[in-house]
This record gives structure tokens, sequence and C-alpha cells, in this order.
């Protein structure tokens, strides 16, 4: 136990060294609860209410209609080539379908970042550079306009360009906060004792700009979130752990920042919820499934599920670096290797647990390189609770009752492997 101890002691050294490098401005996003934000349905927020593109393939010019005047920043990112376009927070209200491409735009989508901040992302049909942006006030009986004009150009002289006098005010819940902590209470009032309870982080995947799989009117993030919040209820209500969300509202979360959630509060357990869909020309596919971290996935299903799942920072327009790879490479494996056997227990105890109550999929424990679990020293699973793409699981997956089982079956192998953590953490003592 002693050398665990000496062993997680030098690996926080190890990523506070690996902290302390530059790293992209989203990584300070928070995933903090904020008390004071206000909600998207009630705060009075710019009101963008149609949008469109027009031009060829030489030229292209978007046209976004709002109620009031924004600011924006316009950048461009390659590889793959993308503009995205950053604003304060708007409430979208655009017709269904809205994000077809035209000319140099493949397709678009919108949706909200971080609390205060709106995103919309093009994807290219190659490099682009932005000739002109702009918003018009209303005048002549017509609406406020973002516009943003693009033109082709080769690789070469396709640069990353923000426009400095542009650049809105973004605003975090909680600006340049470790991600999941508590504001700090007035300076007056009393210390409140530390909660020694275990903290298990849940994790509903996509959010805000990023909607994950959809079928049916259902997006994933939608359902995700749901069960995510149904069984944090569930764990607080039992006051045996500290429950934390990466999110509890639609709002996007970076993929790196959801597992330093995690590490940051010493997390005995991470479950991450997703909802799979099986593309229609490789049929169906149906039932839960668990994943857990692998080099090398344990078959191709497994792969597809992995790139698809790794590309949500892309899909939300980041251009995030990989984690530093070169700060205490041995030690780090070393502890990893250990909290993957973890890993693995609870993901046999949590399908254990479902299989009674939950519809699960034939091969229901999997393997692949997930950017989320990777957290070196926090056991951590990839649970995808169902296929959207499937009529019987979509189903379930809309249905309270369905969620209430399902919820209860992961609660319950949730305190059969932390009650044998606690156990075994003690004997060493």
């Amino acid at each position: 136990m002693a050398s665990r101890t000496n062993q997680r002691v030098l690996l926080g050294v190890a990523l506070l060294c690996a902290a302390a490098l530059p790293c992209a401005d989203s990584s300070r996003l928070s995933a903090a609860e904020s008390p004071s934000q206000p909600s998207v349905a009630t705060a009075n927020f710019p009101i963008a209410t149609a949008a469109r593109l027009a031009g060829d393939g030489k030229q292209t010019r978007f046209i976004l209609d709002l109620d009031q005047t924004v600011s924006f920043r316009a950048t461009t990112l390659a590889d793959p080539y993308r503009v995205v376009v950053d604003v304060p927070q708007v409430n979208f209200q655009l017709s269904p379908g809205t994000g077809a491409g035209r000319g140099l735009v493949k397709a678009f989508r919108y949706g909200l970042v971080m609390p205060g901040g709106s995103r919309i992302v093009f994807d290219l049909t190659g490099p682009a550079k932005i000739t002109n942006s702009y918003v018009l006030e209303a005048a002549n009986g017509q609406p406020a306009r973002l516009v943003l004009e693009l033109e082709e150009v080769d690789r070469s002289a396709f640069v990353q360009t923000p426009a400095p006098e542009n650049r809105p005010e973004l605003r975090p819940s909680v600006a340049a906060a470790p991600p999941a902590t508590i504001p700090a209470a007035p300076e007056a009032a009393p210390q409140k004792p530390a909660d020694g309870r275990p903290v298990v982080v849940i994790d509903p995947g996509h959010g805000g700009i990023d909607n994950g799989t959809q079928s049916s009117g259902e997006s994933e993030k939608n359902l995700v979130l749901a069960f995510g919040l149904a069984l944090r209820d569930r764990l607080e209500k039992a006051g045996k752990y500290r429950v934390v969300m990466t999110r509890d509202d639609d709002t996007f979360i970076p993929l790196n920042d959801r597992s330093k959630i995690a590490r940051n509060l010493n997390a005995a357990l991470f479950v991450s919820i997703h909802a799979d869909a099986l593309p229609k020309a490789e049929g169906d596919a149906q039932g839960a499934t668990i994943y857990t971290l692998s080099d090398k996935a344990s078959d191709a299903e497994a792969q597809r599920l992995a790139d698809a799942e790794n590309r949500a920072d892309a899909i939300a327009g980041f251009n995030l670096a990989e984690e530093p790879t070169d700060v205490a490479d041995i030690l780090i494996d070393l502890t990893q290797r250990e909290t993957r056997t973890f890993s693995n227990r609870f993901a046999h105890l949590l399908m254990g647990e479902m299989k009674s109550t939950v519809r699960m999929h034939k091969h229901p424990l999997k393997s692949a390189g997930f950017r989320v679990l990777k957290a070196p020293d926090v056991p951590s699973v990839l649970v995808e609770i169902g296929y959207v793409s499937n009529k019987g699981d979509l189903e379930h997956l809309v249905s309270e009752g369905w969620r209430s089982k399902a919820v209860g079956s992961m609660a319950q192998a949730i305190d059969t492997f932390l009650a044998k953590r606690m156990a075994t953490a003690g004997a060493g003592n």
C-alpha cells in the first residue's frame, strides 16, 4: 500500500509538470456547477432566426440573421479544414435541417460550446481563407446579420488568422478555475470539514455543439444527460459518495478536460455514458456495451466507435494537442497498468449487474483507445447504454422505467466495486 501511495504522489508531481506546459485556451473551460448561471431557457440571449449559404466552389458567403448585433471571432483550422466562428451565447432558433453545405462548405453545425459562449463550425471542401467578416446592424426592415465571406486558396496560402478586433467575450461559468472545483466561499464564511467520501465522476458524452448520434428526432447528448442525471440522483440519495458531473446541462466539454476533472478530484471511479449508432450499411445491433481502455481495439466495431468518439474535439472546432507523452513515461505506465486492472474489474461487475435488468450486446465487454478513458490513476469505463439506431433500444432509452432499472443496476455495481476497494485500502493502512 505504501508503494502505491508513493507512486500516486510521484505521478501527481509528473502530471502537475505536464499541466504547466502551454495548452489551448479551451483547456481552461470549467465544468464546475455555477448556481448563478442563467439557464438557456430563461436568459435573454441573442436569437439567431435564419442561416444560409450562397456562392460556389471559388467564393462562398455565410449569412446569419440575428435579433441584435453580436461580437465574434472567426478562425481557420486545418486537418480537417474548418472555419470556427465564436460568438457570445446565442439562442439558435433555426429551421430543422439547417446546416447543409454549399460551395466551399460541406456542412456546418452550431451550438453551445461553454456557458456564455456559442460556436458555429464549418467543414470545408478544402483550404480557404476568410476574405471578409462583419456584422450589419438592423436597417430598412432587415435584421442584424453576421456575414462571413470565404475564398478558395491552395494549402501553402492557408493560414490560421483570428480577428483580434472581433474577439468575443466568452465567459466560462468559473473563469480560470480547475475543472469541477467548487467556487471558493467568502473569506468570512467558516471552513466546512473536508468531504472524505469517495468521488464518483459521471460523464454524459457529447453536449453543446456536439450532438453525438441522432435518430428519430432524438440526440445522444440529451439521452445520455438524462441517464447521467438519474444516476447522479440515485447515488446522491444513498449518500455514500461525492458525485461530480462533467456536465449537467447542454454544454460541450473537451475530451481531455473530462478526464482531468476526475484526476483533479482524485476520483475513485469515472463512468462515461454514451449511446451508439450503427451505420445503415453495417446492419443492426442492439444492447448495452461496456468499454475499457486498451492500446489495441478488441474488434473492428470497438475501433470504429473509439475513432468516432475521439473526434469530439474536432467536431466542436477545437485544435487540441495530445497530452504530453514525455513526462514520467515509465511511472505513468506502471500506474496505468494497475488502473486498467481495476477498470476491468469494475467492467465485469457492471456487466454482471446490468445483464439481469438490461439487454446487453452479444459481446458486452470490449476495449479500445478512447481518449476520455486515459486518466492514468482513475479506474474508468465507457458505457454505451444502447443503440439509438435500433428501434427497440431507442424505445428503452427514452423510457423512464427502463432508465430507472438500468441506473439501479449501475448503482449496485458501483457500490460493490467501491466497497471492495475501500476495504482493501483500509486493510493496507
